[in-house]
């Protein structure tokens, strides 16, 4: 799990990180008309953690390889509202995949990231924005001209941990040539973030 240490964020126990990723998946479930495998009670929805209005995404994996990814990378709502409408956006509204069958389910890992705000990233030159960078703690936002724009979670470093390949990857992400961030003065925003996952044993904990 990558945490963040940002001054005015909510930092959340992995237990509460669990909830939010159980309740994910409970969107998905219900969403399917199935019963809840592991219904979360108001209870835990209840705490003033998950309550805190934070950016979220929600992340799925099908046999490593991704299956639906959406969030919004500032705070608009409370994280248990934030976490019920992007589950079931990744799950059936991103574009690149179809939507989530039920007979899916078991094979899908949940994972939340929740993200501090993003804060602008100063920097003069393509070897200085190299330098700055921090793999695997940063999320990198990218904005180039015309509005384009695009974003990769820190976890994307784990695939793409060479600094230059993960920045051009992301401007061909944002519609930019790949090697745009070498040449070209893009709006560069980091962000950290706490990441929850379900254990890959956990789809055969929920077999029904």
């Amino acid at each position: 799990m990558m945490e963040s240490s940002e001054p005015g964020q909510t930092m959340l126990t992995p237990v509460q990180g669990q909830i939010l990723v159980r309740w994910a998946r409970q969107q998905i479930e219900r969403h399917l008309g199935i019963e809840p495998s592991r219904p979360v009670t108001d209870q835990e929805l209840s705490q003033e953690a998950l309550q805190c209005v934070q950016g979220v995404f929600v992340t799925l994996h099908k046999c490593n390889a991704l299956r639906g990814c959406i969030g919004s990378l500032t705070g608009v709502e409370p994280l248990v509202d934030g976490v019920r409408r992007q589950a079931i956006n990744a799950a059936f509204h991103d574009h690149r995949f179809q939507p989530v069958t039920t007979a899916e389910l078991d094979a899908l890992q949940v994972e939340i990231s929740v993200l501090t705000a993003p804060q602008p990233l100063p920097y003069e030159n393509a070897d200085q924005l190299l330098r700055l960078l921090r793999p695997e703690i940063d999320g990198v936002i990218l904005k180039g001209p015309g509005g384009a724009g695009a974003t990769f979670l820190p976890q994307v470093w784990r695939q793409l941990p060479a600094p230059e390949r993960f920045l051009g990857q992301l401007c061909r992400k944002a519609g930019l040539e790949e090697g745009s961030w070498r040449s070209a003065r893009l709006h560069i925003s980091t962000y950290q973030v706490q990441s929850f996952a379900e254990s890959h044993s956990d789809g055969h904990k929920n077999k029904r």
